[in-house]
Protein backbone atom coordinates (compact mmCIF):
# COMPACT_ATOMS: atom_id res chain seq x y z
CA UNK A 1 0.00 0.00 0.00
CA UNK A 2 1.54 3.12 -0.67
CA UNK A 3 0.90 6.56 1.43
CA UNK A 4 1.19 10.24 0.56
CA UNK A 5 0.63 13.14 2.70
CA UNK A 6 -0.54 16.47 1.10
CA UNK A 7 -0.19 19.22 2.87
CA UNK A 8 -1.53 22.95 2.09
CA UNK A 9 -0.54 25.77 4.07
CA UNK A 10 -2.47 28.78 3.41
CA UNK A 11 -2.77 32.89 5.70
CA UNK A 12 -5.08 31.52 8.37
CA UNK A 13 -5.84 27.14 7.42
CA UNK A 14 -3.83 24.54 7.08
CA UNK A 15 -5.12 21.38 5.83
CA UNK A 16 -3.68 17.43 5.67
CA UNK A 17 -4.74 15.17 3.81
CA UNK A 18 -3.66 11.57 4.24
CA UNK A 19 -3.93 9.59 0.87
CA UNK A 20 -3.67 5.71 1.08
CA UNK A 21 -3.49 3.95 -2.54
CA UNK A 22 -4.82 7.19 -3.96
CA UNK A 23 -7.78 7.85 -2.04
CA UNK A 24 -8.35 10.01 1.00
CA UNK A 25 -8.81 8.10 3.70
CA UNK A 26 -7.97 10.78 6.61
CA UNK A 27 -8.41 14.77 6.65
CA UNK A 28 -6.66 17.32 9.10
CA UNK A 29 -8.02 21.39 9.28
CA UNK A 30 -6.50 23.68 11.69
CA UNK A 31 -7.68 27.70 11.05
CA UNK A 32 -6.06 30.38 13.32
CA UNK A 33 -9.36 31.29 14.19
CA UNK A 34 -10.17 27.63 16.33
CA UNK A 35 -7.22 25.70 16.36
CA UNK A 36 -7.80 22.47 18.33
CA UNK A 37 -6.37 22.63 21.82
CA UNK A 38 -5.78 18.91 22.50
CA UNK A 39 -2.65 18.17 24.58
CA UNK A 40 -2.48 21.78 25.69
CA UNK A 41 -1.61 22.09 29.14
CA UNK A 42 -3.00 25.68 30.90
CA UNK A 43 -2.69 26.75 34.58
CA UNK A 44 -6.47 26.62 35.61
CA UNK A 45 -8.81 27.91 38.19
CA UNK A 46 -11.50 26.01 39.72
CA UNK A 47 -14.66 27.59 39.53
CA UNK A 48 -17.50 25.23 40.38
CA UNK A 49 -17.02 21.56 42.20
CA UNK A 50 -20.05 19.38 41.79
CA UNK A 51 -19.94 16.68 44.10
CA UNK A 52 -23.16 15.36 42.43
CA UNK A 53 -21.35 14.68 39.43
CA UNK A 54 -17.83 14.24 41.02
CA UNK A 55 -16.55 16.57 38.83
CA UNK A 56 -15.16 20.04 38.18
CA UNK A 57 -15.25 23.13 36.44
CA UNK A 58 -12.61 24.65 35.26
CA UNK A 59 -11.51 28.32 34.03
CA UNK A 60 -8.76 27.76 31.52
CA UNK A 61 -9.00 31.23 29.96
CA UNK A 62 -11.49 29.81 27.01
CA UNK A 63 -14.82 30.52 25.96
CA UNK A 64 -16.31 28.10 27.89
CA UNK A 65 -15.37 27.01 31.28
CA UNK A 66 -13.99 23.04 31.25
CA UNK A 67 -14.78 20.27 32.61
CA UNK A 68 -12.78 17.82 34.85
CA UNK A 69 -13.99 14.00 36.52
CA UNK A 70 -12.57 13.48 39.44
CA UNK A 71 -10.98 10.16 37.68
CA UNK A 72 -8.77 12.30 35.56
CA UNK A 73 -7.18 14.41 39.06
CA UNK A 74 -4.02 13.03 40.25
CA UNK A 75 -3.26 13.16 43.82
CA UNK A 76 -0.73 15.20 44.32
CA UNK A 77 2.39 14.07 46.69
CA UNK A 78 4.47 17.11 46.69
CA UNK A 79 7.91 15.16 47.42
CA UNK A 80 7.11 13.00 44.12
CA UNK A 81 6.62 13.68 40.45
CA UNK A 82 4.53 10.17 40.78
CA UNK A 83 0.74 9.98 41.68
CA UNK A 84 -1.54 7.43 41.61
CA UNK A 85 -4.99 7.65 40.61
CA UNK A 86 -7.29 8.78 43.18
CA UNK A 87 -9.04 6.52 45.79
CA UNK A 88 -10.80 9.45 47.31
CA UNK A 89 -15.06 8.47 46.25
CA UNK A 90 -15.49 12.81 46.76
CA UNK A 91 -13.93 15.02 44.82
CA UNK A 92 -14.25 17.77 47.50
CA UNK A 93 -10.68 16.19 48.85
CA UNK A 94 -9.39 16.27 45.82
CA UNK A 95 -10.05 19.88 44.39
CA UNK A 96 -11.79 23.23 46.32
CA UNK A 97 -12.97 25.99 44.66
CA UNK A 98 -10.37 28.66 43.66
CA UNK A 99 -7.72 26.08 43.87
CA UNK A 100 -5.04 26.58 40.71
CA UNK A 101 -4.39 23.63 39.02
CA UNK A 102 -2.05 22.47 36.12
CA UNK A 103 -4.11 20.75 33.46
CA UNK A 104 -4.36 18.87 29.69
CA UNK A 105 -6.96 19.21 27.76
CA UNK A 106 -7.93 15.80 26.22
CA UNK A 107 -10.88 16.97 24.18
CA UNK A 108 -11.93 19.91 22.18
CA UNK A 109 -14.68 21.92 23.38
CA UNK A 110 -17.47 20.40 21.02
CA UNK A 111 -20.67 22.61 20.27
CA UNK A 112 -22.09 23.73 23.71
CA UNK A 113 -19.74 21.31 26.01
CA UNK A 114 -16.59 22.36 27.05
CA UNK A 115 -13.19 21.09 27.27
CA UNK A 116 -12.33 17.78 28.93
CA UNK A 117 -9.34 17.91 30.84
CA UNK A 118 -7.02 15.95 32.97
CA UNK A 119 -4.52 16.74 35.60
CA UNK A 120 -2.15 13.09 34.23
CA UNK A 121 -0.25 15.25 31.88
CA UNK A 122 1.02 13.62 28.95
CA UNK A 123 3.63 15.08 26.66
CA UNK A 124 4.44 13.35 23.23
CA UNK A 125 7.73 13.12 21.41
CA UNK A 126 8.70 11.36 18.02
CA UNK A 127 9.43 7.75 19.93
CA UNK A 128 7.73 8.40 23.04
CA UNK A 129 4.75 9.34 24.73
CA UNK A 130 6.09 10.53 28.98
CA UNK A 131 3.83 11.03 31.26
CA UNK A 132 5.54 12.76 34.32
CA UNK A 133 3.00 11.79 36.89
CA UNK A 134 2.37 8.37 35.83
CA UNK A 135 4.56 4.86 36.22
CA UNK A 136 5.94 1.92 34.45
CA UNK A 137 6.59 1.72 30.86
CA UNK A 138 4.32 0.06 28.03
CA UNK A 139 4.56 -0.64 24.18
CA UNK A 140 1.66 0.48 21.55
CA UNK A 141 0.00 -2.23 20.88
CA UNK A 142 0.32 -1.90 17.12
CA UNK A 143 3.85 -3.05 18.00
CA UNK A 144 2.80 -6.87 17.64
CA UNK A 145 5.76 -8.78 18.27
CA UNK A 146 6.88 -10.22 21.53
CA UNK A 147 10.32 -10.09 20.74
CA UNK A 148 10.50 -6.33 20.04
CA UNK A 149 7.98 -5.45 22.51
CA UNK A 150 10.52 -6.85 25.16
CA UNK A 151 13.58 -5.26 23.35
CA UNK A 152 11.94 -1.84 23.46
CA UNK A 153 10.91 -1.99 27.28
CA UNK A 154 14.28 -2.78 28.34
CA UNK A 155 16.14 0.12 26.29
CA UNK A 156 13.51 2.28 27.52
CA UNK A 157 14.57 1.61 31.05
CA UNK A 158 18.27 1.27 30.39
CA UNK A 159 18.12 4.59 28.69
CA UNK A 160 16.28 6.64 31.59
CA UNK A 161 18.82 8.54 33.36
CA UNK A 162 19.51 8.34 36.89
CA UNK A 163 18.68 4.45 37.09
CA UNK A 164 14.92 3.53 38.03
CA UNK A 165 12.55 4.76 35.57
CA UNK A 166 10.66 8.39 36.80
CA UNK A 167 7.39 8.42 35.82
CA UNK A 168 5.06 6.78 32.94
CA UNK A 169 6.74 5.95 29.58
CA UNK A 170 4.70 4.75 26.82
CA UNK A 171 6.82 3.21 23.44
CA UNK A 172 4.91 4.90 20.22
CA UNK A 173 4.69 2.72 17.23
CA UNK A 174 7.27 5.00 15.37
CA UNK A 175 10.15 3.09 17.81
CA UNK A 176 9.53 0.10 16.39
CA UNK A 177 13.61 -0.56 15.02
CA UNK A 178 14.79 2.28 17.23
CA UNK A 179 18.31 1.85 18.93
CA UNK A 180 19.57 3.04 22.34
CA UNK A 181 20.59 6.37 21.02
CA UNK A 182 17.66 7.49 19.57
CA UNK A 183 15.40 6.46 23.01
CA UNK A 184 17.82 8.49 24.83
CA UNK A 185 17.62 11.51 23.34
CA UNK A 186 13.62 10.97 22.63
CA UNK A 187 13.78 10.75 26.77
CA UNK A 188 16.14 13.25 27.38
CA UNK A 189 13.89 16.03 25.23
CA UNK A 190 11.08 15.15 27.15
CA UNK A 191 12.88 14.96 29.97
CA UNK A 192 13.64 19.00 29.24
CA UNK A 193 10.49 19.58 28.16
CA UNK A 194 8.93 18.77 31.63
CA UNK A 195 11.39 20.93 33.34
CA UNK A 196 10.34 23.74 31.38
CA UNK A 197 6.78 23.19 31.43
CA UNK A 198 6.96 22.24 35.29
CA UNK A 199 8.83 26.08 35.60
CA UNK A 200 6.72 28.07 33.17
CA UNK A 201 3.82 26.17 35.53
CA UNK A 202 5.01 28.20 38.53
CA UNK A 203 5.20 31.09 37.30
CA UNK A 204 1.62 31.13 35.35
CA UNK A 205 -1.47 32.85 36.30
CA UNK A 206 -4.78 31.21 35.94
CA UNK A 207 -5.92 30.86 32.84
CA UNK A 208 -2.27 31.02 31.17
CA UNK A 209 -1.19 28.65 28.31
CA UNK A 210 1.75 26.71 29.61
CA UNK A 211 2.39 24.51 26.86
CA UNK A 212 1.11 24.48 23.26
CA UNK A 213 1.48 21.15 20.73
CA UNK A 214 2.81 21.72 17.61
CA UNK A 215 1.55 23.47 14.54
CA UNK A 216 -0.12 21.06 12.39
CA UNK A 217 2.26 20.15 9.66
CA UNK A 218 5.07 19.34 12.14
CA UNK A 219 2.83 17.50 14.08
CA UNK A 220 1.65 15.50 11.26
CA UNK A 221 5.08 14.83 10.78
CA UNK A 222 5.59 13.41 14.49
CA UNK A 223 2.41 11.57 14.34
CA UNK A 224 1.88 10.18 10.85
CA UNK A 225 5.21 9.83 9.19
CA UNK A 226 6.21 6.34 10.72
CA UNK A 227 2.76 4.58 9.56
CA UNK A 228 4.25 3.53 6.44
CA UNK A 229 4.48 7.09 4.54
CA UNK A 230 5.90 7.26 1.44
CA UNK A 231 6.11 10.72 0.45
CA UNK A 232 4.91 14.11 2.49
CA UNK A 233 4.00 17.03 -0.26
CA UNK A 234 3.70 20.92 1.25
CA UNK A 235 2.93 23.79 -0.75
CA UNK A 236 4.60 25.94 1.12
CA UNK A 237 8.61 26.94 1.60
CA UNK A 238 8.51 28.44 5.16
CA UNK A 239 6.41 25.24 6.30
CA UNK A 240 8.44 22.74 4.10
CA UNK A 241 11.92 24.48 5.76
CA UNK A 242 10.45 24.18 9.42
CA UNK A 243 9.50 20.51 8.25
CA UNK A 244 12.99 19.70 7.12
CA UNK A 245 14.37 21.07 10.35
CA UNK A 246 11.94 19.55 12.42
CA UNK A 247 12.85 16.24 10.88
CA UNK A 248 16.73 16.67 11.18
CA UNK A 249 16.31 16.81 14.89
CA UNK A 250 13.92 13.68 15.35
CA UNK A 251 13.68 11.48 12.22
CA UNK A 252 16.81 12.39 10.04
CA UNK A 253 16.14 9.25 7.96
CA UNK A 254 12.98 10.69 6.72
CA UNK A 255 14.06 14.28 4.90
CA UNK A 256 14.43 12.86 2.00
CA UNK A 257 10.52 12.11 1.56
CA UNK A 258 9.61 15.57 2.73
CA UNK A 259 9.21 17.55 -0.73
CA UNK A 260 8.01 21.36 -1.67
CA UNK A 261 5.17 20.89 -4.52
CA UNK A 262 5.52 23.39 -6.80
CA UNK A 263 3.21 22.42 -9.22
CA UNK A 264 1.30 24.64 -11.24
CA UNK A 265 -2.33 22.84 -10.27
CA UNK A 266 -3.60 23.42 -6.59
CA UNK A 267 -2.31 20.67 -4.42
CA UNK A 268 -5.90 19.67 -3.39
CA UNK A 269 -6.53 18.82 -6.48
CA UNK A 270 -4.16 15.94 -6.93
CA UNK A 271 -6.30 12.93 -6.58
CA UNK A 272 -9.81 14.73 -6.35
CA UNK A 273 -8.74 15.79 -2.49
CA UNK A 274 -11.48 18.97 -3.18
CA UNK A 275 -14.17 16.86 -4.64
CA UNK A 276 -13.66 14.32 -1.79
CA UNK A 277 -13.72 16.76 0.73
CA UNK A 278 -17.64 18.32 -1.04
CA UNK A 279 -18.84 14.67 -1.17
CA UNK A 280 -17.71 13.70 2.65
CA UNK A 281 -20.32 16.54 3.75
CA UNK A 282 -23.10 15.18 1.95
CA UNK A 283 -25.72 12.82 3.48
CA UNK A 284 -25.75 10.05 1.29
CA UNK A 285 -22.58 8.22 0.08
CA UNK A 286 -22.65 6.01 -2.91
CA UNK A 287 -21.53 2.65 -3.38
CA UNK A 288 -19.90 0.97 -6.46
CA UNK A 289 -22.25 -1.54 -6.63
CA UNK A 290 -24.94 0.44 -7.00
CA UNK A 291 -26.11 0.20 -3.32
CA UNK A 292 -25.80 3.42 -0.96
CA UNK A 293 -25.13 4.48 2.55
CA UNK A 294 -27.20 7.54 4.63
CA UNK A 295 -25.25 9.29 7.63
CA UNK A 296 -26.82 11.00 9.79
CA UNK A 297 -24.75 12.69 12.84
CA UNK A 298 -26.89 13.81 15.92
CA UNK A 299 -25.94 15.28 19.33
CA UNK A 300 -26.25 11.78 20.57
CA UNK A 301 -25.25 9.77 17.88
CA UNK A 302 -24.53 8.77 15.02
CA UNK A 303 -26.71 6.83 12.40
CA UNK A 304 -25.55 4.74 9.20
CA UNK A 305 -28.17 3.03 7.46
CA UNK A 306 -27.53 0.63 4.45
CA UNK A 307 -29.40 0.08 0.87
CA UNK A 308 -28.67 -1.95 -1.53
CA UNK A 309 -30.47 1.17 -4.55
CA UNK A 310 -29.91 -0.04 -7.58
CA UNK A 311 -27.93 -3.09 -6.87
CA UNK A 312 -29.94 -6.19 -7.80
CA UNK A 313 -27.18 -8.90 -7.83
CA UNK A 314 -26.36 -11.72 -10.10
CA UNK A 315 -27.95 -15.26 -7.83
CA UNK A 316 -30.38 -14.22 -5.40
CA UNK A 317 -31.33 -11.84 -2.57
CA UNK A 318 -29.43 -13.24 -0.10
CA UNK A 319 -25.61 -12.93 -1.75
CA UNK A 320 -27.29 -9.41 -2.75
CA UNK A 321 -27.79 -8.45 0.35
CA UNK A 322 -24.41 -9.75 1.63
CA UNK A 323 -22.43 -8.60 -1.05
CA UNK A 324 -23.60 -5.05 -0.66
CA UNK A 325 -23.29 -5.33 3.53
CA UNK A 326 -19.65 -6.03 2.94
CA UNK A 327 -18.91 -3.49 0.85
CA UNK A 328 -20.84 -1.27 3.13
CA UNK A 329 -18.33 -2.33 5.97
CA UNK A 330 -15.44 -0.98 4.19
CA UNK A 331 -17.05 2.40 3.43
CA UNK A 332 -17.92 2.96 6.57
CA UNK A 333 -14.72 2.45 8.30
CA UNK A 334 -13.54 5.25 5.17
CA UNK A 335 -16.17 7.38 5.78
CA UNK A 336 -15.83 7.71 9.95
CA UNK A 337 -12.30 8.29 9.39
CA UNK A 338 -12.83 10.80 6.82
CA UNK A 339 -15.38 12.45 8.39
CA UNK A 340 -13.78 11.84 11.82
CA UNK A 341 -17.27 10.85 13.71
CA UNK A 342 -17.20 9.64 17.27
CA UNK A 343 -19.05 8.59 20.08
CA UNK A 344 -21.86 6.81 19.65
CA UNK A 345 -22.74 4.82 16.42
CA UNK A 346 -25.30 2.75 15.44
CA UNK A 347 -25.21 0.83 12.04
CA UNK A 348 -28.16 -0.62 10.10
CA UNK A 349 -27.07 -3.03 7.90
CA UNK A 350 -29.41 -4.69 5.59
CA UNK A 351 -30.91 -8.03 7.35
CA UNK A 352 -29.51 -11.15 6.35
CA UNK A 353 -30.89 -14.65 7.37
CA UNK A 354 -27.57 -16.72 7.16
CA UNK A 355 -25.23 -16.74 10.59
CA UNK A 356 -22.50 -17.25 8.68
CA UNK A 357 -23.13 -14.13 6.48
CA UNK A 358 -23.49 -11.76 9.35
CA UNK A 359 -20.23 -13.25 11.06
CA UNK A 360 -18.54 -12.13 7.98
CA UNK A 361 -19.84 -8.88 8.07
CA UNK A 362 -18.75 -7.89 11.42
CA UNK A 363 -15.32 -9.67 10.70
CA UNK A 364 -14.93 -7.02 7.35
CA UNK A 365 -15.56 -3.88 9.29
CA UNK A 366 -13.53 -5.13 12.33
CA UNK A 367 -10.53 -5.27 9.67
CA UNK A 368 -11.58 -2.01 7.91
CA UNK A 369 -11.46 -0.09 11.55
CA UNK A 370 -7.65 -1.91 12.26
CA UNK A 371 -6.19 1.01 10.47
CA UNK A 372 -8.27 3.53 12.60
CA UNK A 373 -5.88 5.94 14.89
CA UNK A 374 -8.91 6.51 16.80
CA UNK A 375 -9.90 3.62 19.46
CA UNK A 376 -13.11 1.89 18.20
CA UNK A 377 -15.06 -1.17 19.78
CA UNK A 378 -17.60 -3.21 18.42
CA UNK A 379 -20.00 -3.58 21.63
CA UNK A 380 -22.91 -6.29 19.68
CA UNK A 381 -25.29 -6.94 17.30
CA UNK A 382 -28.72 -5.50 19.04
CA UNK A 383 -32.21 -7.41 19.31
CA UNK A 384 -33.27 -5.63 16.25
CA UNK A 385 -29.91 -6.59 13.72
CA UNK A 386 -28.52 -3.33 14.83
CA UNK A 387 -24.59 -2.89 15.25
CA UNK A 388 -23.53 -0.72 17.90
CA UNK A 389 -19.88 0.33 18.17
CA UNK A 390 -18.06 3.21 19.23
CA UNK A 391 -15.56 5.35 17.83
CA UNK A 392 -12.99 7.66 20.80
CA UNK A 393 -13.70 11.31 19.83
CA UNK A 394 -11.25 13.95 20.90
CA UNK A 395 -12.08 16.40 17.92
CA UNK A 396 -14.89 18.21 16.56
CA UNK A 397 -16.24 16.21 13.37
CA UNK A 398 -15.39 17.46 9.92
CA UNK A 399 -19.46 18.36 9.20
CA UNK A 400 -19.20 20.30 12.85
CA UNK A 401 -15.48 22.06 11.63
CA UNK A 402 -16.80 22.80 8.08
CA UNK A 403 -20.16 23.71 8.39
CA UNK A 404 -23.02 25.51 10.27
CA UNK A 405 -26.81 24.89 10.93
CA UNK A 406 -28.94 25.76 7.47
CA UNK A 407 -30.52 29.76 8.39
CA UNK A 408 -33.60 28.56 6.66
CA UNK A 409 -34.13 25.43 8.78
CA UNK A 410 -32.15 26.42 11.68
CA UNK A 411 -30.79 22.88 12.22
CA UNK A 412 -33.58 20.79 11.80
CA UNK A 413 -32.89 19.22 8.64
CA UNK A 414 -36.85 20.50 7.11
CA UNK A 415 -38.55 23.75 6.38
CA UNK A 416 -42.48 24.14 6.48
CA UNK A 417 -44.12 23.54 3.36
CA UNK A 418 -45.61 26.53 1.56
CA UNK A 419 -49.51 25.47 2.36
CA UNK A 420 -48.55 24.97 6.12
CA UNK A 421 -47.06 28.84 5.80
CA UNK A 422 -50.20 29.99 4.05
CA UNK A 423 -52.16 28.56 6.84
CA UNK A 424 -50.05 30.77 9.48
CA UNK A 425 -50.20 33.41 7.44
CA UNK A 426 -54.48 33.56 7.78
CA UNK A 427 -54.09 33.11 11.42
CA UNK A 428 -51.53 36.11 11.53
CA UNK A 429 -54.22 37.92 9.30
CA UNK A 430 -57.46 37.38 11.70
CA UNK A 431 -54.94 38.25 14.88
CA UNK A 432 -53.49 41.36 13.83
CA UNK A 433 -56.76 42.91 12.39
CA UNK A 434 -58.88 42.27 15.72
CA UNK A 435 -56.15 43.93 17.61
CA UNK A 436 -54.85 46.85 15.55
CA UNK A 437 -56.58 49.18 13.39
CA UNK A 438 -55.23 50.14 9.51
CA UNK A 439 -56.12 50.55 5.97
CA UNK A 440 -54.76 47.59 4.47
CA UNK A 441 -52.54 44.88 5.32
CA UNK A 442 -49.13 43.76 3.43
CA UNK A 443 -48.11 39.77 2.96
CA UNK A 444 -43.93 39.65 2.78
CA UNK A 445 -43.34 36.29 1.76
CA UNK A 446 -40.94 33.68 -0.07
CA UNK A 447 -42.17 33.42 -4.20
CA UNK A 448 -43.20 30.14 -3.38
CA UNK A 449 -45.58 31.51 -0.62
CA UNK A 450 -46.84 34.24 -2.44
CA UNK A 451 -47.66 31.91 -5.55
CA UNK A 452 -50.03 29.50 -3.77
CA UNK A 453 -51.30 32.19 -2.17
CA UNK A 454 -52.47 33.75 -5.63
CA UNK A 455 -53.20 30.12 -6.91
CA UNK A 456 -54.57 27.52 -5.06
CA UNK A 457 -55.57 29.67 -1.46
CA UNK A 458 -56.97 32.42 -3.51
CA UNK A 459 -60.40 31.97 -2.67
CA UNK A 460 -59.69 31.97 1.03
CA UNK A 461 -57.57 35.10 0.26
CA UNK A 462 -60.61 36.93 -1.22
CA UNK A 463 -62.84 35.65 1.59
CA UNK A 464 -60.77 36.48 4.56
CA UNK A 465 -60.64 40.48 3.04
CA UNK A 466 -64.00 40.14 2.98
CA UNK A 467 -64.05 39.25 6.71
CA UNK A 468 -61.75 41.82 8.44
CA UNK A 469 -62.45 44.67 5.68
CA UNK A 470 -59.61 45.73 4.55
CA UNK A 471 -57.21 44.65 1.79
CA UNK A 472 -54.86 42.52 1.74
CA UNK A 473 -51.43 43.17 -0.60
CA UNK A 474 -49.06 40.48 -1.56
CA UNK A 475 -45.22 41.13 -2.17
CA UNK A 476 -42.43 39.01 -2.59
CA UNK A 477 -39.20 39.03 -0.32
CA UNK A 478 -36.75 37.31 -2.19
CA UNK A 479 -34.30 37.50 0.86
CA UNK A 480 -36.74 35.51 3.17
CA UNK A 481 -36.64 31.83 3.72
CA UNK A 482 -38.81 29.38 2.10
CA UNK A 483 -41.33 29.41 5.78
CA UNK A 484 -40.43 33.27 6.75
CA UNK A 485 -43.12 35.82 6.31
CA UNK A 486 -44.30 38.97 8.25
CA UNK A 487 -47.84 40.72 8.18
CA UNK A 488 -47.59 44.24 7.98
CA UNK A 489 -50.12 46.82 9.23
CA UNK A 490 -50.47 49.37 6.25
Amino acid sequence: MTTEILINVAPRENRAALIENGVLTELFVERQSRRGIVSNLYKGRVQRVLPGMQAAFIDVGLERTAFLHAADIAAQNPESTLVAAPAAADIRTLVREGDDILVQVVKDPMGTKGARLTTFVALPSRLMVYMPRGDGIGVSARIEEEGERARLKALVGEAVPGGPVSGGYIVRTAAQGATIDQIREDIQYLGRLWQHVRERGLLAAAGDLVYEDLPLPTRILRDELARGVDRVLVDNGASHAAMLEFAASFMPGSRTSIELYSGPRPIFDLHGIEEEIGKALERNVSLKSGGHLVIDQTESMTTIDVNTGAFVGHRNLEDTIFRTNLEAAVAIARQLRLRNLGGIIIIDFIDMTDAAHRTQVLEALQRALAGDHAQTHIASVSSLGLVEMTRKRTRDSLEHLLCAACPSCEGRGFVRTPETVCHEIFREIVRQSRQFQSKELLILAHQNVIDRLLDDESAVLAELEHQIGRPIRLQVEALYGFDQYDVVLA
